[in-house]
């Protein structure tokens, strides 16, 4: 799996951090996401998946 974000269209909701928290964070200024890692270790694959489907600006992409 490979996780990428666009972070222009990132609209700062925190839904990915709530959601992996061990993938994504937010920048402390503006709560813009930051990808922590491209590919997630096994266990925090559905999570990704999740934080992607959660997203409200569809700014998570994941390849299977």
């Amino acid at each position: 799996m490979k996780v990428t974000v666009d972070q222009d269209k990132c609209v700062s909701s925190g839904q990915c951090v709530l959601t992996a928290s061990e993938v994504f964070d937010q920048r402390d200024e503006d709560g813009v996401v930051v990808q922590l890692t491209t590919e997630p270790p096994a266990e925090e694959e559905d999570n990704a998946r999740r934080a992607a489907a959660a997203c409200p600006a569809q700014a998570i992409y994941v390849e299977e």
